[in-house]
């Protein structure tokens, strides 16, 4: 029961539209799903694997939530609206998270054993992230809204793209899941595009300027002929 109230108080926390506790608990899919999981993970750990799916089987009609009776989620676990979210098998999920509709945390390939992500505590990932693989997010990272993710993401840093790049965050404690910002990133491809197109602006004044002072042969502007002197010459 405490671990229930504390999960309705973080919905309250980080949602605005969660006018109160009985509210979340009766009409919130996320919840629902999480308090299912629970129970299918403790069939799941007893070895009743066909109750354990039969269970996240029934919760994935109702809610629209897939989360596999092995996965481990951690306390105050935030979904939030939750369509088409999908957890795998070894997924791991820390304490304070908060994961947006479209989600998946999905393995590569017909791997045995460790084969999905671990997200570490207070991670937000935004609406339609993939994150892929056995490799951990860590504290207080932040997946951007459709971002591909193939690789371990640092602490308090933000991946970004497709696949995903990792912008650090340098001597900052930051909190992207009680914050639930998820669209306020930079664009890593972005400012290196801008910095490329800079750098070859600069290039062509140089070589405008060397081009009209005549610093290598041919340089200048080009003076039209005199038709008289030409036919003289002639």
């Amino acid at each position: 029961m405490p671990h229930l109230i504390e999960t309705l108080a973080a919905y309250q926390a980080r949602d605005p539209a969660a006018r109160s506790k009985l509210e979340v608990f009766l009409l919130y899919p996320g919840v629902h799903a999480t308090i299912n999981h629970r129970i299918a993970h403790f069939f799941y750990r007893h070895n009743r694997f066909f109750i354990a799916r039969l269970v996240s089987q029934w919760s994935r009609f109702w809610t629209g939530i897939e989360i596999h009776p092995g996965a481990k989620i951690g306390r105050r676990f935030v979904i939030d609206h939750g369509m088409g979210i999908v957890i795998g098998e070894t997924a791991e999920i820390g304490d304070d998270c908060l994961i947006y509709h479209g989600v998946t945390l999905g393995g590569t390939g017909k791997d045995r054993g460790k084969r999905h992500p671990t997200l570490g505590n207070n991670v937000l990932v935004g609406n339609g992230a993939r994150i892929l693989g056995p490799f951990k997010v860590g504290d207080n990272a932040r997946i951007a809204a459709g971002s591909v993710v193939l690789s371990e993401v640092p602490p308090d840093s933000t991946a970004v793209g497709v696949p995903a790049q990792i912008v650090r965050v340098h001597g900052e404690n930051v909190h992207y899941a009680d914050e639930v910002d998820q669209i306020d990133v930079h664009d890593p491809v972005f400012e290196k595009l801008t910095a490329l197109s800079s750098r070859l602006e600069l290039v062509e004044k140089l070589l405008d300027q060397q081009y009209y002072s005549g610093g290598y042969p041919g340089a200048g502007p080009e003076v039209p002929a005199d038709e008289d002197t030409y036919e003289s010459e002639r």
